[in-house]
């Protein structure tokens, strides 16, 4: 019987499938799962050239439409009876009333998840390490964006809101080609990173924004353990910073006792020992 301990860690999907016949092998997706909070990229095999865009500003019509067929998540996993239930708080497209929930089970090591409200089948694969840190933070910027960082080992996933509401059930790639290139690119800047850990920086690998494989995160923690920072871009290309507060954090119970100190210090501490930062 799976537990939602058993999900900790990286996934990569090979397959779905739907009783139509239909399936899908090439779409890349991860699956980051901490503690509870989790992160999801999924995004179109064949994309075009992104070698001369540098920030939001220089995505063109064929970046646009690109973009637009992008999916991922972020939220609280949950099981939900005998099923499990991804209780989605960020969504790159827009949201629907459906509930994203399915029922787990391992079969020669492959995760093999069966929607519970609709019928297909997914494979997943466990791809990293489950070992320490496990950590996840729900984060708020000055502005009350909702954001998201969530690292297991050396992997991480970084998850930061658009500005702007989606229409609820509707269609993003048909809200994009319907409105000018700005508006789009608006629509559009929502920012979903997976990257890796390497002495000490937090370098992106694959992202909803294209532009900011290569970049360094940099989260730096606060004192007091109530604030991260992280580098960030502006539209016209420009590096700033981001403020978040700490929402809701997850720590893994283990790492705080192993600091030997209380719940709260021992939280700041495995903290800042991931960044090797503090502000």
């Amino acid at each position: 019987m799976v537990e939602v301990k058993d999900t900790l860690g990286l996934w990569e999907r090979s397959l779905i499938a739907w009783p139509d016949g239909q399936k899908d092998t090439t779409t890349f997706v991860a699956w980051l799962q901490g503690p509870s909070l989790f992160a999801d990229l999924r995004q179109p095999h064949n994309p075009p050239s992104f070698d001369d865009v540098f920030c939001l500003d220089d995505l063109q019509p064929d970046h646009l439409k690109w973009l637009a067929r992008q999916e991922g998540f972020a939220g609280r996993f949950a099981s939900a009876g005998d099923a499990f239930e991804w209780r989605r708080m960020i969504d790159y497209q827009c949201a629907s009333d459906a509930a994203d929930a399915g029922y787990l089970n391992f079969s020669d090591g492959v995760l093999v998840e069966r929607g519970r409200d609709v019928p297909y089948v997914e494979h997943w694969h466990q791809t990293s390490p489950r070992t320490p840190p496990h950590f996840a933070a729900r984060l708020q910027d000055q502005d009350g964006l909702e954001g998201f960082l969530v690292r297991v080992g050396d992997i991480f996933m970084y998850v930061r809101n658009r500005a702007v509401a989606l229409p609820r059930g509707g269609s993003l790639a048909d809200l994009v080609s319907g409105c000018s290139p700005q508006e789009a690119r608006t629509l559009l800047d929502c920012e979903i990173s997976l990257g890796r850990v390497r002495d000490g920086s937090w370098l992106i690998s694959r992202s909803s924004l294209p532009f900011r494989v290569k970049a360094d995160l940099k989260p730096s923690f606060s004192i007091d353990g109530e604030g991260v920072a992280t580098a960030d871009i502006t539209g016209a290309g420009k590096a700033s910073v981001r403020n978040w507060k700490i929402v809701d954090l997850e720590v893994d119970a283990q790492q705080q006792n192993l600091s030997g100190q209380e719940h709260d210090e021992g939280a700041l501490s495995v903290l800042q020992s991931m960044t090797g930062r503090a502000s």
